[in-house]
């Protein structure tokens, strides 16, 4: 991918440092923005000695004590169904799309789409979308989008 190709350039030399903006998982599974530089060290015959990588996560904009609770990360808290519906919202299906792929009636995917609205405490199905993808429960660098299996029930 994009940082294979970063990497593949520094150790062949052709460039002798990169910087990109990446998502990562930190240590108690919360996903985290920054930016990761790589720099080439050179050794004293001009070689390529090592890579040094640098990893420098986005400041945290929220306010202590804010009012908005995080949902846990790795919860099991979607059925099956649940994360096929929100993988079809994800990828722009509409109700009546959704309702023909998984066999159900368009209410049946409403009442679906409003269990994940109160779950996720969003507003409407792009926040819907946003917090679930921020919250990492979304395979990364793939589409259309899949829920991680440690999502699911």
């Amino acid at each position: 991918m994009i940082l294979d190709r970063h990497f593949k350039r520094l150790s062949e030399g052709r460039c002798n440092r990169f910087a990109e903006r990446v998502i990562g998982r930190g240590d108690a599974g919360l996903a985290f923005s920054g930016e990761l530089t790589g720099i080439a060290v050179k050794d004293t015959a001009g070689e390529l000695a090592g890579i040094v990588v640098l990893l420098r996560p986005d400041e945290d904009t929220r306010a202590p004590g804010a009012d908005d609770e995080q949902v846990r990360p790795r919860e099991r808290m979607l059925s099956k169904l649940d994360a096929q519906v929100l993988e079809g919202v994800a990828s722009g299906a509409s109700t009546v799309q959704l309702a023909a792929r998984l066999y159900l009636s368009r209410q049946g995917v409403e009442y679906h789409v409003g269990l994940m609205l109160r779950k996720l405490k969003a507003p409407n199905r792009a926040a819907l979308v946003a917090r679930a993808h921020a919250m990492g429960m979304f395979t990364v660098g793939h589409w259309p989008p899949r829920v991680l299996p440690e999502y699911i029930k």
